[in-house]
């Protein structure tokens, strides 16, 4: 009897999810709205009935499924299948996601932090494929990051290693949800850039973009300012050079400290593509050290928004092989 594998990806907007046979063939995709603001009961019966639905049109026996992974957001841990906290949730803290999903369902479930999921899809099935020393971020709503030392996941002391995004590079700069700021995941994510952005229109700066939002800055989002570049607005490529440079300039801490051979950039906001990834490789080669930069290349993801899914999968079911 063939195996199958389930990995889902649980982000702030979607809940994502698919099923893989062992050779990490897709047998059937969705997506659905997670609706977060109905708090953590809610979602994690949605995931339950999600789940069920992709079992039943995937035609696909429970006693068939080998295992499940899923991403999750914010601060967990793994070990135990709980996730802690998950910032875009609210009402979800020590939330045991692990020993929710056991009770509906008698397979292994496994669960990661999303941007370490999507480093695993990346790693084995996207641009990292071979390579033995990865930084992948995420960017999105935030910055995250994962990390492959060595051919091994770095998950840190309490399994926050790669938080990238709360890496301080103003000292008084914008205030962030983890209690400090000036992080650099309020400037160079997807929210960030829209901020950098409609500050700018504050100061009396214009834009194409003013025109397709009637001015509602509120209305503005980050592939817009991606649309305006190439019409060749000067407010949207100034705004790009500048988050790139900025994001540049973190990646070149990042190498400096971590040496990694390949740095891959994924998330919605990966998108832009060139656009602000030349910014961020010219500043990486001005500000890194000369071997490790030369060592390391910028590049943009394979998989888009398939990574995560792709990557829960496979780590579930690695996990289960050491097991």
């Amino acid at each position: 009897m063939e195996e199958y594998i389930i990995g889902i990806d649980l982000g702030g907007t979607n809940i994502k999810g698919a099923i893989f046979n062992t050779r990490f063939q897709s047998i059937i995709e969705n997506s659905i709205l997670t609706e977060a603001v109905k708090g953590p009961d809610y979602v994690l019966n949605r995931i339950k009935v999600f789940i069920e639905d992709l079992i039943r049109k995937g035609s696909v026996s429970y006693n068939s499924i080998k295992s499940m992974g899923m991403g999750i957001p914010g601060l967990l841990d793994p070990n135990e299948g709980l996730s802690i906290f998950s910032p875009n949730f609210p009402g979800w803290e020590n939330i045991h996601v692990v020993n929710n999903m056991k009770k509906h369902f008698d397979f292994p479930v496994f669960i990661d932090n999303d941007v370490r999921v999507n480093l695993y899809g990346e790693w084995k099935y996207g641009a990292g494929k071979g390579y033995k020393n990865i930084v992948l971020i995420t960017l999105g709503t935030g910055l995250g990051s994962g990390i492959v030392n060595d051919e091994k996941v770095v998950h840190g002391t309490t399994f926050s290693a790669g938080e990238i995004g709360h890496m301080n590079m103003y000292r008084n700069g914008r205030a962030c949800r983890c209690g400090s700021s000036g992080c650099l995941g309020r400037y160079v994510s997807a929210v960030g850039m829209v901020n950098t952005f409609i500050e700018k229109l504050l100061e009396g700066r214009t834009s194409i973009v003013q025109k397709w939002v009637s001015n509602n800055n509120e209305q503005i989002e980050a592939f817009m300012i991606s649309e305006a570049y190439d019409q060749g607005d000067l407010l949207a490529k100034e705004v790009l050079n500048e988050t790139g440079t900025l994001l540049g300039f973190g990646l070149a801490n990042l190498i400096n400290l971590l040496n990694p051979e390949i740095v891959i950039v994924g998330g919605g906001m990966s998108a832009a593509g060139d656009r602000l990834l030349n910014p961020v490789r010219d500043a990486v080669n001005k500000h890194t050290l000369k071997l490790s930069g030369q060592a390391c290349r910028v590049i943009q993801g394979n998989l888009g928004s398939r990574a995560g899914m792709i990557g829960a999968a496979v780590y579930s079911y690695e996990k289960c092989k050491i097991l």
